[in-house]
């Protein structure tokens, strides 16, 4: 009984320190790596001044154990796709793609009430498919599409909400950066995740420009129509078409070679990187240095990346070792509302955790804590609950009052945007988001579907 009550107060511990020295500003390698460490030392203390017998670490020295982890985590085949697919979006980024793109939408579709709205969901669905980066997206889309938006006399309401939820359509359409670390902590399948999300991202997309269109048509001064408008012509047509047709065919390429098995979700990766360098070649964009800048900063969020890894495996090693997971699932499964109550209860945590936490850190923490009860305990299937995980955690990105989509947002933003109307504007995409939750939950066949088709 000493070592269960000793051990829920360590884990306990570990959990509430991790979250204070975050609110103090630590960084997050930091406070991971710091916490796990103080901890294991605490425990072992305790441990053996109690003279307790305990499965805890045998000795100091056992903690060791933490470099064949680290070592087994920088040789997986499968996180190589990491570096590749954000030097991928970083060149992306560089190469011009995003403004070609408005310029042209802007051309064919903005002679129609609110079609730079419905010209920005397209954009954000293709730099979703192309780059997975949500913070360089939303970034992106408004600087390019803001401006123009607020000059067409768009509300700034709408504009906002518009480019926030179209940014961040990255987090959950392939190749999305955050489903490949999934797969890799819950020993999944990448193809099959990919497989899973592309029908709720593109069908998430969809509702967005259904919304868009229902509530210009309903009022026409959310976006108005320019008021002077040059001839739609074939030869504008041709412009939009060829403007689509790069990001579309990498799309392909990456996408559909892991989809047909004719390379791995790191091959493709590189065929990504390729081509997202000859792209920026072909738009007169490519130099020493931009490749230097973009090598440096796939360098840096590489490093970030596996720098929280490492953190994480060592608080996941002494989390586990203090009977962590034993007590999470016991708490689980003391949740009086059956295996739903279990899942939704998880979701809204994750939901939660996504005001305060990045994804990367809720990936690498929550999520390999509460996988095994939802799949082995509970058996639900791994490619819906992950898919459903993402979605409840790309729902936190764009919620307010701390959304970080929404920082993203009103950093690149225009003064004259206000916080409070981004606020506003950003409601109807919530709602539409927690609907696709809903339909995830009740007809799961929306996820397995695909995977199911290809695989069995």
């Amino acid at each position: 009984m000493f070592d269960l009550a000793v051990n829920e107060l360590l884990v306990s511990g570990m959990l509430l320190s991790f979250i204070a020295l975050l609110f103090l500003g630590v960084p997050v390698v930091w406070s991971l790596a710091g916490v796990s460490f103080g901890t294991a030392l605490i425990a072992l203390g305790l441990h053996h001044y109690a003279g307790a017998d305990t499965h805890f670490l045998d000795s100091w020295r056992d903690y060791s154990i933490i470099v064949p982890r680290i070592w087994s985590i920088v040789e997986n085949g499968v996180l190589v796709a990491l570096p590749l697919f954000v030097f991928m979006g970083l060149m992306l980024d560089q190469s011009g793609l995003a403004e070609t793109l408005m310029r042209e939408f802007a051309a064919t579709l903005g002679r129609f009430s609110g079609g730079l709205a419905v010209a920005v969901i397209l954009i954000g669905i293709l730099l979703a498919a192309s780059t997975g980066i949500v913070g360089a997206s939303v970034v992106l889309l408004t600087t390019v599409a803001m401006p123009i938006m607020l000059e067409q006399g768009y509300d700034r309401r709408l504009a906002a909400g518009v480019i926030a939820s179209a940014g961040t359509l990255g987090i959950l359409i392939p190749p999305s950066i955050m489903l490949i670390i999934m797969a890799d902590q819950l020993a999944l399948s990448v193809g099959e995740l990919f497989m899973g999300a592309l029908v709720p991202g593109i069908l998430l997309g969809l509702s967005y420009l259904v919304y868009v269109v229902a509530a210009v048509s309903l009022n026409p001064a959310l976006a108005p129509r320019p008021a002077n408008v040059t001839p739609l012509t074939a030869r504008g047509l041709l412009r939009t078409f060829l403007a689509v047709m790069p990001p579309l065919g990498l799309m392909v390429a990456v996408l559909g070679s892991i989809f047909a098995g004719i390379a791995t979700p790191t091959e493709a990766a590189g065929i990504g990187a390729l081509g997202a360098t000859l792209l920026a070649f072909a738009n007169g964009r490519l130099s020493l240095t931009v490749l230097y800048e973009v090598a440096r900063r796939t360098t840096l969020t590489t490093s970030f990346i596996f720098g929280i890894f490492i953190g994480a495996t060592a608080f996941a090693l002494v989390m586990r070792a203090l009977g962590g997971d034993d007590i999470i699932a016991a708490g689980l499964h003391s949740i009086p509302f059956g295996s739903t109550g279990v899942v939704v209860t998880i979701l809204i945590f994750a939901f939660i955790a996504g005001f305060f936490l990045d994804w990367l850190e809720i990936t690498l923490i929550f999520l390999p804590l509460v996988g095994p009860v939802v799949i082995g305990d509970l058996g639900y299937d791994p490619i819906w609950f992950v898919i459903l995980f993402s979605v409840a955690l790309q729902t936190s990105f764009i919620t307010p009052p701390v959304g970080f989509s929404l920082f993203y947002l009103k950093g690149a933003a225009p003064s004259e945007v206000t916080t409070p109307e981004i606020y506003k504007g950003i409601i109807p995409f919530v709602i539409i988001q927690l609907l696709i939750v809903v339909l995830i939950i009740s007809r799961p066949e929306v996820v397995t579907w695909l995977p199911q088709l290809v695989y069995d």
